[in-house]
């Protein structure tokens, strides 16, 4: 069941149930201070708050809605629900293209909203540090502030020794920015980074193009790292391995 169709079937239920008039604050206090007996709920309104519950103990008893409903990790401003088996018709649509050398280039030069790394502390609105891990790392290449509901800073390293290639890209995504709700990860295991709860996962995310269109991609063969700190979420994207991606992530320092 869809987030839509479990939204209908709560509204529906709403729809059917009898609501108390709003209450006399002033006459029912003074009943309940002299009233003899406690005053009971009418019999038609215990009936339908009676049937609201039973219909929410079934649903939970279907496997889909209950893990809809429980089964979620939370990431600062991520909430993660598991992939049903097949693949939704979003899923479809907003699959990412095969990134390849030949074709990177042009897409780094087409994302929209370029800017340096000064500006960006500037307009973020929160601070944004970068990487001592690995050592030689140093400045970003090319840096973006996107307008996704929020300024998400997006932060991206080249391959020294393989220019056209991505060797690291990181996320800065604000409380309110919808674009890592739209990302949709799969997570695959679940770690800490500076003792606080995160996730290895792997999928696409939303980029802003010059064009205005949203695409959504990733630079990266690789898997991505989540985790929050404050009211910022963080997204590391790497095809090193987990453990490299935490001490990365654990180095993170102002910009000196």
């Amino acid at each position: 069941m869809t987030d839509m169709e479990f939204e209908n079937q709560l509204r529906a239920i709403a729809s059917g149930m009898e609501y108390p008039r709003t209450p006399n604050i002033v006459g029912s206090v003074m009943t309940r201070i002299h009233a003899t007996r406690p005053r009971f709920f009418s019999r038609k309104l215990v009936w339908s708050l009676t049937i609201l519950l039973i219909l929410i103990s079934s649903l939970a008893l279907i496997p889909p809605v209950r893990a809809a409903i429980i089964e979620f990790i939370q990431i600062g401003v991520v909430r993660i629900f598991p992939r049903s088996g097949e693949p939704t018709p979003e899923a479809i649509r907003t699959a990412e293209p095969d990134i390849t050398p030949s074709s990177l280039i042009p897409l780094l030069k087409n994302i929209a909203d370029e800017t340096t790394l000064a500006h960006a502390q500037q307009i973020a609105g929160y601070p944004i540090p970068i990487p001592m891990y690995p050592p030689e790392l140093g400045l970003p290449d090319y840096v973006y502030v996107q307008d996704l509901g929020g300024a998400m800073t997006v932060l991206i390293w080249m391959d020294p020794s393989h220019p056209e290639n991505v060797m690291l890209s990181l996320h800065f995504i604000p409380p309110g920015s919808w674009a890592i709700k739209k990302m949709g990860p799969e997570v695959i295991q679940e770690t800490q980074v500076n003792g606080e709860h995160a996730i290895w996962a792997e999928g696409p995310y939303p980029l802003k193009m010059r064009n205005g269109n949203i695409e959504f991609t990733r630079l990266i063969d690789g898997h991505v790292l989540i985790w929050a700190e404050g009211d910022v979420t963080y997204r590391l994207e790497t095809d090193l391995s987990m453990e490299e991606a935490i001490r990365i992530a654990e180095s993170l320092e102002p910009v000196p």
